[in-house]
């Protein structure tokens, strides 16, 4: 299985979060940005309809536009410069990057929502915006139909480490793409909370008996790693052709710290 991956605001009414994303484009915006030259776009003016924060400035000295710019340009969801942009905006950690991000979650396209959840995932150091960037990702849980999207969505909500967004994950475990599924592995494990949610248990046992071997091996090593089993072994266990090490690593990317 190949895994990747108007403004809004409280005012902007778009869901029942204040700060669920809107697009709230009006017939003009959209026919402004399907005509709007690539310098427009290369500049940090996404399809949107807004400017993608052309002038906020980080310590770094880069504008967030130009960052944001850099990130859409690499078109491999796992892409160095891709990368390196999003590492960058979320060590700012400040109120501009995350209205930015926010604002690209509630994109027409497609890769710019992937583009906010991946921000949002892990913006600032002690996530300062969860209880602002929650309602943005459920909602998106909730309305989004692309599977890259909700993806990166469920990663997101495995990186913040919060149990209100258990209810999100698991509707989405019985989702018909892999992909996604695959996101409710890893974010499962991070949000079942302390004694684990039940019906998250039995959510991540039911993946772990899944079709798809990559969902069925990740959801394994989850229960594995949180002191639980599974009547199926994860392909690592199975084989016993890891290193030890090679196990740590494991389990550092599905309970990483």
């Amino acid at each position: 299985m190949g895994v990747s991956e108007g403004p809004s605001g409280a005012a902007d009414g778009a869901g029942a979060d204040g700060d669920a994303p809107a697009s709230g484009r009006t017939a003009a915006e959209h026919a402004a940005a399907e005509n709007a030259p690539a310098e427009q776009v290369a500049a940090g003016h996404t399809t949107a309809g807004h400017s993608a924060g052309d002038d906020e400035r980080g310590p770094d000295g880069r504008p967030a536009g130009e960052l944001i710019a850099a990130a859409l340009a690499d078109t491999d969801p796992d892409g160095p410069r891709r990368w390196q942009a999003i590492t960058t905006l979320q060590g700012r950690g400040d109120l501009e990057t995350f209205m930015v991000a926010r604002r690209l979650c509630a994109s027409d396209a497609a890769a710019e929502r992937i583009l906010g959840a991946d921000i949002l995932g892990e913006l600032g150091r002690d996530r300062p915006f969860a209880d602002r960037t929650l309602p943005v990702l459920r909602y998106l849980a909730a309305s989004e139909d692309d599977p890259r999207v909700l993806y990166s969505v469920l990663i997101a909500f495995g990186h913040l480490r919060d149990r209100r967004a258990l209810p999100s994950v698991i509707e989405l475990a019985a989702h018909e793409h892999p992909t996604v599924r695959y996101g409710v592995a890893y974010a499962l494990p991070h949000v079942l909370g302390r004694p684990p949610d039940p019906s998250g248990l039995a959510a991540l046992r039911r993946l772990a008996a899944d079709e798809d071997e990559d969902v069925a091996d990740w959801a394994s090593l989850g229960l594995s790693l949180s002191g639980l089993t599974s009547d199926r072994p994860s392909r690592v266990e199975a084989t016993g052709s890891a290193a030890s090490g090679e196990i740590d690593d494991l389990g550092g990317q599905v309970l990483d710290s």
